[in-house]
């Protein structure tokens, strides 16, 4: 980092800070967070526990299966953090908002985010609302635990900060990047159990090579992701199918 630039900041919340970094800690993750571009907090929540035991969840209020995680408990958890207002504070939830490419593109352009791991049947509504958490989900499926979630929410919003990609056009036409999904990728050999690369693709015709990652991105998103394509403008061109 130059100046007085500072780097992207995950601090994470969690009953498990032994998972971090975990494969953050490789590739080119790990590289960007050894050489400072960006930091990575792990910070345990039962330390802000209040008995000996170093309890952090309690029975359900109603009744009903499970634990919960105590709203005093976390709280002084994420207090404990430090409440910076620049910083979103998002909670790993089922229940969440689904996470979006536009929406990790706005993470990693702000300087950092703190999140908590949820675990049990689940968070305190209290903190939610006290502590402004935004809830946040990676999918319609439930984990054992936030931590998971949370090491996907920080490897999507590094491998955006500037420098951690060898080229900065590798994240330009991926999928989402333009609502649609990624065209697909060949490389040698030529031929492989008797398939080929597309002609066009060994054409060396630049604008023909364009036109057919962007038909073929449209038909897969048409075909895998309907929903996708109804977000789009103009989604109500007809629907072409792919030709190989």
């Amino acid at each position: 980092m130059t100046g007085d630039m500072k780097p992207w900041r995950a601090t994470v919340l969690t009953l498990f800070p032994e998972m971090f970094p975990g494969p953050l800690g490789l590739s080119l993750a790990g590289k960007a967070l050894a050489s400072g571009l960006w930091e990575l907090e792990a910070r345990d929540i039962r330390d802000s526990a209040v008995d000996r035991h170093r309890s952090v969840d309690d029975t359900p209020a109603g009744g009903g299966p499970g634990m919960v995680l105590r709203a005093d408990v976390l709280a002084a958890a994420i207090d404990a953090a430090g409440m910076e207002p620049d910083r979103p504070r998002l909670l790993m939830s089922p229940r969440g908002r689904p996470l979006t490419q536009a929406r990790i593109r706005k993470l990693a352009a702000g300087p950092g985010a703190l999140i908590v791991c949820g675990r049990f049947e689940g968070v305190d509504q209290r903190v939610i609302d006290a502590r402004a958490l935004e809830e946040v989900s990676v999918g319609d499926y439930v984990l054992s635990g936030g931590e998971t979630a949370a090491l996907a929410v920080i490897d999507a919003c590094v491998r955006l900060l500037p420098g951690v990609m060898g080229k900065l056009v590798s994240g330009a036409d991926e999928s989402f990047s333009e609502g649609l999904l990624e065209y697909p990728q060949y490389t040698r050999p030529q031929a492989f159990e008797g398939r080929t690369i597309p002609e066009v693709l060994n054409s060396g015709d630049h604008a023909r090579v364009a036109a057919w990652r962007r038909a073929e991105a449209e038909a897969l998103t048409q075909a895998r992701r309907p929903d996708l394509w109804a977000a789009r403008p103009n989604q109500n061109r007809p629907k072409r199918t792919t030709d190989g």
